[in-house]
């Protein structure tokens, strides 16, 4: 089998200027805009522990969101492959990030902050009858496939509840 490259580019604008661009540490706001050409902007900013903006998505919320969503996706393919009909998939994912004991001052000294984990608790309906040990099988399998998870240097788990319609 050949291995393929994909790439993925991504224009990211900071949009925080509020005239005096980064004179201090207060001056300035951390909102972004991410744009992929053809998709709809996405309006991001520090998490408010960081000084950002709680109403727009965070690099930590993108994060957990891109995991969840690279698992979910290898999982309804292999379930379909399997002939498991899963009827509703949510999952309530969870990323624990420790900071670290520079606070993001810049002090190549000490150590940065980093993720340490990331759960994910998918509640899965499927269809009356379908085989839910095999189901639960699949996720092993789902993690093992997962591109993002696959590129992180931290943990990830996952605790499915998986019940029938």
């Amino acid at each position: 089998m050949t291995s393929r490259q994909h790439l993925y580019s991504v224009d990211l604008e900071w949009t925080g200027n509020r005239g005096e661009g980064t004179t201090h540490y207060t001056a300035y706001e951390r909102d972004f805009e991410a744009r992929v050409s053809g998709k709809p902007s996405l309006e991001g900013s520090a998490d408010p522990a960081f000084r950002g903006n709680g109403a727009r998505w965070n690099p930590e919320d993108l994060l957990v969101a891109s995991v969840s969503a690279c698992h979910k996706l290898w999982y309804l393919h292999l379930c379909a492959d399997a002939g498991i009909r899963v009827m509703t998939y949510l999952d309530h994912a969870e990323g624990t990030m420790r900071e670290g004991t520079s606070g993001g001052k810049g002090d190549p000294a000490a150590e940065s902050g980093r993720f340490t984990a990331i759960v994910l608790r998918p509640e899965i309906t499927l269809a009356a009858g379908d085989d839910i040990a095999l189901a639960l099988e699949l996720h092993h399998r789902a993690h093992a496939l997962c591109f993002i998870a696959n590129s992180l240097n931290f943990p990830v788990s996952c605790e499915a509840v998986i019940t029938h319609k």
